[in-house]
This record gives C-alpha cells, structure tokens and sequence, in this order.
C-alpha cells in the first residue's frame, strides 16, 4: 500500500470514531450497569442499586418543567 492511502485511510478512520469519554466523567444508566454486571437491568433496579452500599444516584434535569431524569450512577464509583 502506499504511505499516502495509509495515511488517508487513517485519518478517514479517525473522523468517523467517536472520542472515548473518560471513565471518571462517565454517567451510567441501569441499562449500562446491568451489562457491566451481566444482570438484567430490573435486578439491577431491585436489587442492586437498593443496595446500601451501592453510590448514590445522580438526576440530571429532564425536558419537561418539574420533573427528573432518569437515575445515573458515576462509573468509577459502580466498578
């Protein structure tokens, strides 16, 4: 292959990959958690996050005036 179609190639590749968001400013979802932790997310929404040691959840602010988002958990305190 040439050097340039390489280099064309690479840099095509790179505009399309979305950047990795840092794992300590990752939000998961129960959904996430679930995958991470191999369970359903309703075992995770009974049973895993009710846990009293579980971190607490975060509510971002919804579309709809007066009401919450749903629940988010900082990755880095999940794992």
């Amino acid at each position: 292959m040439e050097p340039d179609l390489i280099e064309r190639l690479a840099e095509a590749l790179a505009e399309r990959i979305a950047p990795a968001v840092p794992l300590h400013v990752q939000l998961w979802n129960a959904k996430t958690i679930a995958g991470y932790l191999q369970r359903s997310p309703a075992v995770v929404m009974e049973r895993v996050v009710t846990l009293p040691g579980f971190p607490r959840p975060i509510r971002l602010p919804a579309q709809r005036e007066g009401s919450k988002g749903q629940p988010l958990w900082k990755a880095a305190e999940v794992i």
